[in-house]
């Protein structure tokens, strides 16, 4: 089963105003994560992750009105833990990664952040719309990816780390080249 391993966290009522400290701190986080992922400071980002982190983009459907689903079972573009997301960023600095060489240029845009309080007391569950803008060399067309994130974040000491997200792409055909970055 995918994510079988994630923590199970659940939402406990209604989203935390957005002046609440808690929100306030999920926010920050997500913003901070969102800056390294576009100055492409991988090594700094994996720092962010839990030991048992699980990244997870289920693959999307398009299904009629009441399906009662809208991913397909048992199919994902990611489905990954803290090791097999080190090495795509080890990855990244040998000759073999040709998808990212040269670099691709990249802006995440974090918005609409909603806070809530978990089953347990030092985690947070917390959702946030994406748009991710990516630009590979001079004659390639820029590409957008417009998503949603459940992310579950976890406290550890003084800081806030990322043990869970499963990520919701808007759309089910990805018009993108391929999927070596992060949402």
């Amino acid at each position: 089963m995918l994510g079988a391993h994630a923590a199970r966290d659940q939402r406990i009522g209604d989203a935390l105003w957005f002046d609440d400290a808690r929100h306030l701190e999920a926010h920050r986080f997500l913003v901070n994560e969102a800056y390294l992922l576009d100055a492409q400071d991988y090594e700094a980002w994996l720092d962010l992750l839990t030991e048992d982190v699980h990244y997870l983009m289920p693959v999307r459907v398009t299904t009629a009105a009441g399906a009662g689903f809208d991913t397909s079972p048992g199919m994902a573009h990611f489905d990954e833990n803290k090791y097999s997301l080190s090495r795509r960023v080890a990855r990244f600095a040998t000759e073999h990664a040709w998808t990212e060489d040269p670099p691709s240029r990249l802006r995440h845009f974090i918005t609409n952040v909603r806070t809530f309080l978990a089953d347990d007391a030092n985690h947070l569950i917390v959702d946030s719309a994406e748009l991710l803008f990516r630009s590979r060399g001079d004659v390639n067309e820029s590409t957008l990816v417009s998503c949603g994130r459940e992310d579950l974040l976890r406290r550890d000491g003084d800081a806030l780390k990322l043990a869970r997200r499963t990520i919701f792409v808007d759309e089910s055909v990805l018009r993108m080249q391929n999927l070596a970055v992060f949402l």
